[in-house]
């Protein structure tokens, strides 16, 4: 029996388009934890919430306040939806330069370097520039 000869129920063609027509809320809710996840990063740095004891002495004025402000501005913005593909860009951006600044000098895997989350965000917001920001965005409402 060849592959070609494999027919597909027409419960699964059913399921795939019931599947397929809920890819935007999908996709909307891949932004919205993800955004929050990486927001909490930010709060962790300005507001001590979580508490984190590295940014107990944390400068502002730093990379880390750096970070810390693209992550409270970025992750807002990516769950409100609001220009969720440049926003996005930039994020990506930065995830792969904290990755290779701030991880791959401790060792070449990810797992050993504690930059595994670090190239989760950079490879999911760098899917959100090219698929957008999915349902519920302020884009949606302004047209953009």
């Amino acid at each position: 029996m060849a592959l070609a000869d494999i027919s597909v129920p027409s419960s699964s063609a059913g399921l795939n388009a019931s599947l397929t027509a809920r890819a935007p809320q999908a996709l909307a809710v891949l932004r919205i934890v993800t955004a929050a996840l990486f927001l909490a990063h930010g709060t962790a740095k300005f507001f001590a919430f979580p508490h984190v004891a590295m940014f107990d002495q944390m400068a502002v004025i730093s990379i880390y306040g750096l970070a810390g402000a693209l992550e409270i501005v970025g992750g807002v913005l990516l769950i409100v939806g609001l220009f969720v593909r440049p926003t996005a860009f930039v994020l990506s951006g930065f995830m792969a330069v904290a990755y290779f600044m701030a991880h791959a000098p401790k060792s070449f895997f990810p797992i050993l370097n504690g930059g595994d989350s670090a190239i989760q965000f950079c490879f999911v917001f760098l899917y959100l520039v090219f698929a957008g920001g999915g349902a519920w965005t302020l884009d949606e409402k302004r047209g953009a």
